[in-house]
Protein backbone atom coordinates (compact mmCIF):
# COMPACT_ATOMS: atom_id res chain seq x y z
CA UNK A 1 0.00 0.00 0.00
CA UNK A 2 1.35 3.36 -1.15
CA UNK A 3 2.18 6.24 1.39
CA UNK A 4 -0.99 8.13 -0.49
CA UNK A 5 -3.47 5.49 -0.61
CA UNK A 6 -2.66 5.69 3.82
CA UNK A 7 -2.61 9.03 3.73
CA UNK A 8 -5.89 9.14 2.13
CA UNK A 9 -7.37 6.60 4.42
CA UNK A 10 -5.94 8.13 7.77
CA UNK A 11 -8.29 11.71 6.41
CA UNK A 12 -11.12 9.62 6.07
CA UNK A 13 -10.79 7.84 8.82
CA UNK A 14 -10.23 10.52 10.89
CA UNK A 15 -12.92 13.04 8.90
CA UNK A 16 -15.51 10.27 9.47
CA UNK A 17 -14.39 10.30 13.37
CA UNK A 18 -14.77 13.55 13.69
CA UNK A 19 -18.21 14.06 11.95
CA UNK A 20 -19.49 11.37 14.41
CA UNK A 21 -17.92 13.34 17.31
CA UNK A 22 -19.86 16.06 16.27
CA UNK A 23 -23.11 14.87 15.18
CA UNK A 24 -23.03 12.53 19.03
CA UNK A 25 -22.64 16.09 20.18
CA UNK A 26 -25.48 17.84 18.60
CA UNK A 27 -27.47 14.65 19.81
CA UNK A 28 -26.62 14.91 23.47
CA UNK A 29 -26.74 19.40 23.29
CA UNK A 30 -30.17 19.54 21.42
CA UNK A 31 -32.57 19.03 24.64
CA UNK A 32 -30.73 21.56 26.41
CA UNK A 33 -31.13 24.07 23.32
CA UNK A 34 -34.61 22.77 23.23
CA UNK A 35 -35.31 23.56 26.55
CA UNK A 36 -33.34 27.38 26.01
CA UNK A 37 -35.49 27.55 22.89
CA UNK A 38 -38.63 27.02 25.01
CA UNK A 39 -38.35 29.27 28.03
CA UNK A 40 -38.73 31.75 25.77
CA UNK A 41 -41.49 30.95 24.30
CA UNK A 42 -45.57 31.99 25.47
CA UNK A 43 -47.08 28.46 26.72
CA UNK A 44 -49.03 28.14 23.21
CA UNK A 45 -45.91 27.96 21.36
CA UNK A 46 -44.74 26.12 23.62
CA UNK A 47 -47.42 22.88 23.63
CA UNK A 48 -47.99 23.62 20.30
CA UNK A 49 -48.09 20.54 17.50
CA UNK A 50 -46.39 20.79 14.82
CA UNK A 51 -43.50 22.78 17.42
CA UNK A 52 -42.96 26.56 16.72
CA UNK A 53 -39.63 26.93 15.21
CA UNK A 54 -39.84 30.57 14.45
CA UNK A 55 -41.29 33.07 17.66
CA UNK A 56 -41.02 36.09 18.75
CA UNK A 57 -38.92 35.85 22.43
CA UNK A 58 -40.38 36.90 25.48
CA UNK A 59 -39.04 37.08 28.99
CA UNK A 60 -42.71 36.73 30.57
CA UNK A 61 -41.71 32.83 31.83
CA UNK A 62 -38.80 34.11 33.72
CA UNK A 63 -40.72 36.96 35.42
CA UNK A 64 -42.97 34.92 36.25
CA UNK A 65 -40.95 32.43 37.67
CA UNK A 66 -38.47 35.04 39.40
CA UNK A 67 -42.36 36.83 40.74
CA UNK A 68 -43.30 33.67 42.06
CA UNK A 69 -41.40 33.29 45.08
CA UNK A 70 -38.39 31.91 43.44
CA UNK A 71 -35.82 33.98 45.38
CA UNK A 72 -36.45 31.72 49.03
CA UNK A 73 -35.65 28.21 47.29
CA UNK A 74 -32.98 29.87 45.84
CA UNK A 75 -31.36 30.71 49.59
CA UNK A 76 -32.28 27.48 50.30
CA UNK A 77 -30.22 26.13 48.00
CA UNK A 78 -27.60 28.35 48.01
CA UNK A 79 -27.13 27.50 52.23
CA UNK A 80 -27.61 23.49 51.96
CA UNK A 81 -24.98 23.49 48.82
CA UNK A 82 -22.66 25.60 50.31
CA UNK A 83 -22.56 24.67 53.94
CA UNK A 84 -22.62 20.74 53.12
CA UNK A 85 -19.77 21.55 50.51
CA UNK A 86 -17.61 23.19 53.43
CA UNK A 87 -18.26 20.62 55.98
CA UNK A 88 -17.26 17.75 52.90
CA UNK A 89 -14.00 19.15 52.37
CA UNK A 90 -13.32 20.11 56.18
CA UNK A 91 -14.00 16.36 57.25
CA UNK A 92 -12.67 14.96 53.69
CA UNK A 93 -9.43 16.48 53.51
CA UNK A 94 -8.14 14.70 56.82
CA UNK A 95 -9.75 11.75 56.05
CA UNK A 96 -7.89 11.65 52.66
CA UNK A 97 -4.81 12.02 54.55
CA UNK A 98 -5.72 9.31 56.65
CA UNK A 99 -5.65 7.13 54.18
CA UNK A 100 -2.79 7.97 51.86
CA UNK A 101 0.06 9.93 53.08
CA UNK A 102 -0.66 8.48 56.82
CA UNK A 103 -2.39 5.63 56.04
CA UNK A 104 -4.35 4.04 59.21
CA UNK A 105 -4.87 0.21 59.25
CA UNK A 106 -7.11 -2.10 56.64
CA UNK A 107 -7.03 0.72 54.39
CA UNK A 108 -8.92 -1.04 51.86
CA UNK A 109 -11.88 -1.93 54.15
CA UNK A 110 -12.37 1.95 55.62
CA UNK A 111 -12.43 2.88 51.71
CA UNK A 112 -14.72 -0.01 50.75
CA UNK A 113 -17.25 0.77 53.70
CA UNK A 114 -17.04 4.83 52.54
CA UNK A 115 -17.78 3.48 48.88
CA UNK A 116 -20.38 1.13 50.02
CA UNK A 117 -22.76 3.98 51.75
CA UNK A 118 -23.19 4.90 47.65
CA UNK A 119 -24.94 1.56 46.83
CA UNK A 120 -27.87 1.84 48.86
CA UNK A 121 -31.00 3.08 47.12
CA UNK A 122 -32.28 6.62 48.66
CA UNK A 123 -35.87 5.44 48.64
CA UNK A 124 -34.97 2.69 50.74
CA UNK A 125 -33.79 4.80 53.51
CA UNK A 126 -36.08 7.58 52.82
CA UNK A 127 -38.69 5.88 55.63
CA UNK A 128 -36.45 5.58 58.38
CA UNK A 129 -35.19 9.10 58.03
CA UNK A 130 -38.46 11.00 57.95
CA UNK A 131 -39.32 8.95 60.93
CA UNK A 132 -36.08 9.95 62.60
CA UNK A 133 -36.41 13.37 61.19
CA UNK A 134 -40.29 13.49 62.39
CA UNK A 135 -39.09 12.49 66.26
CA UNK A 136 -36.26 15.23 66.23
CA UNK A 137 -38.91 17.82 65.15
CA UNK A 138 -36.51 18.97 62.01
CA UNK A 139 -38.70 18.35 58.85
CA UNK A 140 -38.86 21.11 56.65
CA UNK A 141 -35.55 22.31 57.92
CA UNK A 142 -32.61 23.37 55.97
CA UNK A 143 -29.98 22.22 58.24
CA UNK A 144 -31.30 18.88 57.70
CA UNK A 145 -30.86 18.60 54.30
CA UNK A 146 -27.13 20.18 55.33
CA UNK A 147 -26.39 16.85 57.48
CA UNK A 148 -27.51 14.72 54.54
CA UNK A 149 -26.13 16.40 51.44
CA UNK A 150 -22.43 16.58 53.65
CA UNK A 151 -23.21 12.60 54.15
CA UNK A 152 -24.34 11.53 50.72
CA UNK A 153 -21.21 13.70 49.42
CA UNK A 154 -18.55 12.86 51.57
CA UNK A 155 -17.87 9.14 50.28
CA UNK A 156 -16.93 10.44 46.61
CA UNK A 157 -14.71 13.42 48.27
CA UNK A 158 -12.50 11.05 50.24
CA UNK A 159 -12.16 8.57 47.36
CA UNK A 160 -11.11 11.75 45.11
CA UNK A 161 -8.94 13.73 47.24
CA UNK A 162 -7.30 10.70 48.36
CA UNK A 163 -6.11 9.80 44.71
CA UNK A 164 -4.83 13.59 44.64
CA UNK A 165 -2.92 12.94 47.96
CA UNK A 166 -1.22 9.95 46.55
CA UNK A 167 0.17 12.16 43.85
CA UNK A 168 2.31 14.27 46.40
CA UNK A 169 5.74 12.86 45.96
CA UNK A 170 7.28 11.25 49.17
CA UNK A 171 10.13 13.85 49.00
CA UNK A 172 8.17 16.74 49.79
CA UNK A 173 6.95 15.34 53.14
CA UNK A 174 9.75 14.19 53.79
CA UNK A 175 11.98 17.74 53.68
CA UNK A 176 9.15 19.11 55.38
CA UNK A 177 9.53 16.67 58.45
CA UNK A 178 13.04 18.08 58.14
CA UNK A 179 12.34 21.94 58.30
CA UNK A 180 10.46 20.30 61.84
CA UNK A 181 6.84 21.38 60.11
CA UNK A 182 4.04 19.23 62.05
CA UNK A 183 0.87 17.89 60.57
CA UNK A 184 -1.61 20.74 60.44
CA UNK A 185 1.46 23.12 59.18
CA UNK A 186 2.36 20.34 56.43
CA UNK A 187 -1.11 20.23 55.46
CA UNK A 188 -1.68 24.11 55.62
CA UNK A 189 1.66 24.94 53.62
CA UNK A 190 2.88 21.85 51.66
CA UNK A 191 -0.10 19.41 50.74
CA UNK A 192 -3.34 21.77 50.41
CA UNK A 193 -0.97 24.17 47.91
CA UNK A 194 -0.48 21.13 45.75
CA UNK A 195 -3.53 19.04 45.69
CA UNK A 196 -5.37 22.63 45.22
CA UNK A 197 -6.90 21.75 41.93
CA UNK A 198 -8.12 18.28 43.12
CA UNK A 199 -10.00 19.83 46.14
CA UNK A 200 -11.21 22.83 43.65
CA UNK A 201 -12.88 19.70 41.11
CA UNK A 202 -13.88 18.22 44.42
CA UNK A 203 -15.80 20.72 45.95
CA UNK A 204 -17.65 21.67 42.07
CA UNK A 205 -18.53 17.73 42.07
CA UNK A 206 -20.39 18.33 45.49
CA UNK A 207 -21.73 21.68 44.67
CA UNK A 208 -23.29 19.51 41.07
CA UNK A 209 -24.86 17.21 43.29
CA UNK A 210 -26.11 18.92 46.21
CA UNK A 211 -27.68 21.74 43.96
CA UNK A 212 -29.29 18.89 42.07
CA UNK A 213 -30.75 16.80 44.72
CA UNK A 214 -34.02 16.26 44.95
CA UNK A 215 -35.49 13.00 46.63
CA UNK A 216 -35.00 14.17 50.25
CA UNK A 217 -35.63 17.89 49.17
CA UNK A 218 -38.83 16.96 47.76
CA UNK A 219 -40.18 14.54 50.66
CA UNK A 220 -38.17 16.21 54.00
CA UNK A 221 -39.36 20.14 53.21
CA UNK A 222 -42.78 21.93 52.49
CA UNK A 223 -42.42 25.26 52.02
CA UNK A 224 -39.66 26.77 54.47
CA UNK A 225 -37.11 24.71 53.39
CA UNK A 226 -37.81 23.73 49.89
CA UNK A 227 -34.72 24.03 47.36
CA UNK A 228 -35.04 24.68 43.20
CA UNK A 229 -35.49 21.22 42.51
CA UNK A 230 -38.60 21.62 44.28
CA UNK A 231 -39.32 25.12 42.67
CA UNK A 232 -39.23 23.48 39.53
CA UNK A 233 -41.79 20.70 40.24
CA UNK A 234 -43.77 23.11 41.29
CA UNK A 235 -44.35 24.66 38.31
CA UNK A 236 -45.96 21.81 37.04
CA UNK A 237 -50.03 22.14 37.41
CA UNK A 238 -52.97 19.74 37.10
CA UNK A 239 -54.54 22.36 35.08
CA UNK A 240 -53.81 25.14 32.07
CA UNK A 241 -50.08 24.73 30.15
CA UNK A 242 -47.09 25.19 31.97
CA UNK A 243 -44.00 23.95 29.56
CA UNK A 244 -42.55 26.84 29.29
CA UNK A 245 -42.71 27.76 32.29
CA UNK A 246 -41.44 24.66 33.33
CA UNK A 247 -38.09 25.27 30.64
CA UNK A 248 -37.70 28.80 31.96
CA UNK A 249 -37.38 27.87 36.10
CA UNK A 250 -35.28 24.74 34.84
CA UNK A 251 -32.99 27.07 32.81
CA UNK A 252 -32.71 29.92 35.85
CA UNK A 253 -31.84 26.51 38.01
CA UNK A 254 -29.03 25.53 35.95
CA UNK A 255 -27.19 29.07 35.39
CA UNK A 256 -25.34 28.70 38.71
CA UNK A 257 -23.70 25.54 38.08
CA UNK A 258 -22.92 26.09 34.67
CA UNK A 259 -21.28 29.22 35.32
CA UNK A 260 -19.51 27.72 38.23
CA UNK A 261 -18.10 24.83 35.86
CA UNK A 262 -16.94 27.67 33.16
CA UNK A 263 -15.40 29.81 36.10
CA UNK A 264 -13.45 26.47 37.44
CA UNK A 265 -13.11 24.91 33.74
CA UNK A 266 -9.21 24.84 34.38
CA UNK A 267 -9.02 24.07 38.04
CA UNK A 268 -11.81 20.92 37.29
CA UNK A 269 -9.89 19.87 34.54
CA UNK A 270 -5.91 19.83 35.76
CA UNK A 271 -7.77 18.37 38.92
CA UNK A 272 -9.76 15.37 37.25
CA UNK A 273 -6.58 14.68 35.41
CA UNK A 274 -4.44 14.50 38.53
CA UNK A 275 -3.98 10.38 39.39
CA UNK A 276 -4.65 9.66 35.60
CA UNK A 277 -1.11 9.41 34.52
CA UNK A 278 1.58 7.93 36.40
Amino acid sequence: MSDVTRAYRRRTTGGALTTLTWLLAIGFFFPVLWMAMTAFKQENQAASDPPTWFFTPTLDQFRAVIEGGSAAYVGNSAIATGVSTVLVLLLGIPAAYALSIRPVEKVSDVLFFFISTKMLPVVAVIVPIYVVAGQLRVLDNIWTLVVLYTAMNLPIAVWMMRSFFLEVPGEVLEAASVDGAGLMRTLRSVLIPMVAPGIAATALICVIFAWNEFFFALNLTASRAATVPVLIVSTMTSEGLFLARLCAAALLASLPVILAGWIAQKQLVRGLSMGAIK
